[in-house]
This record gives structure tokens, sequence and C-alpha cells, in this order.
């Protein structure tokens, strides 16, 4: 397992080790003892997973604020996406900074997102499966979102007219949300 540090603290790209022969592949998607090893430490209690039928649908930027806040690890099991992780945490020197990264069932590369960041991302292709762990459960009435194109975050989707829930449609700005995140 290769950890590739982003340049923002604690957030993580993972490249599994992955054993192929004649018969196909295979890997290890999580491994406390190895995360524990490189010094992360994270207890997930809670595996989603969602479909998205057509390329170009774009979901987020979501979090739980307050004690319901989620770290995450993320993949991409069926096609690809655009994942992004936005830095939410009112403290960092890296504030309103975000990175993405391709997570596709092909390079099979995870995104390992602490608590304290907003996540989204954006299928590349129809039919896209995507993966996540979470450290704490989903709490409906800690759940917020921000509005994908804001421009004091200022992501780089390379679209401009994603298909959009209509929760994700009326998310309001950074600066209207109430983002709670030292």
């Amino acid at each position: 397992m290769k950890l590739i540090d982003t340049g923002i603290k604690d957030l993580f790209i993972i490249e599994p080790q992955v054993f192929g022969d004649n018969r196909g592949w295979f890997m290890e998607s999580w491994s406390q003892k190895k995360m524990e090893d490189l010094g992360l430490f994270y207890n997930f209690v809670q595996d989603n997973h969602s479909f998205s039928a057509v390329k170009g649908t774009l979901r987020g930027l979501h979090f739980q604020k307050g004690e319901s806040a989620q770290a995450k690890l993320v993949r991409c099991v069926k096609g690809a996406v655009l994942d992004v992780a936005v830095d939410l945490r009112k403290n960092s020197k890296t504030y309103k900074k975000w990175v993405s990264c391709v997570l596709s069932a092909e390079n099979k590369k995870q995104f390992l997102i602490p608590r304290g960041f907003a996540h989204g991302f954006l299928t590349l292709t129809d039919d896209v499966e995507f993966v996540y762990k979470a450290d704490n459960y989903y709490d409906p009435k800690s759940d917020r979102n921000i509005i994908w194109n804001d421009p004091e975050i200022n992501v780089e989707w390379g679209i401009e007219n994603p298909i959009l829930s209509e929760k994700d449609k009326k998310a309001p700005k950074l600066s209207e949300s109430d983002v709670d995140f030292e």
C-alpha cells in the first residue's frame, strides 16, 4: 500500500498493491494494521455504495458538521470519477484549498479524507459505482453541503452544467454555511 501525500495535512491518496495473474487480480482495499503502521488510525463503522447512471453527474460538496463529522475512505469500483476534497478546517494553513484525483475501477486508487473536509465527485463515465467507508454514522441533522461551483473555493471540475440533485442545486455558498470545523 503506497501513501501519496497531497500537500494538505491528513489528506492522502492511497495506491493499493495489486497482484495479478492469468485468473485476474487481488488487492487489499482495507487493512487496519497496515494503516496503523503508516500512522493512520481510523475506526470505520459504515460502508456506503452509490450508483450514478450518467457521465457528468456531480455529487457534492458534502460533509457532516459537529460531532457527526466523518472521515471517509473512498474509491470507484466501476467507471471513473474526478474526486474532490476541500479543507474546511478554519485554523488550517490550507483552509479552502482543494485536491482532486481521478479514481477509477482501472487505477484502483483510493482517497482518504479526514474529518473537516467537504467531499464531492464528478462522474467521468456512465454507470459509475462508488464506495466509501465512514468513521461515523450518517446523521441527517448534521448533513450539510456547499454549492459545487462556489467561487470562493473555485474547484476546477472541467464541466459547466453537471447533472445535480435538487439538494445540490440549492446548496449554500461556503460564506453562507454553518460549517464549524476548527
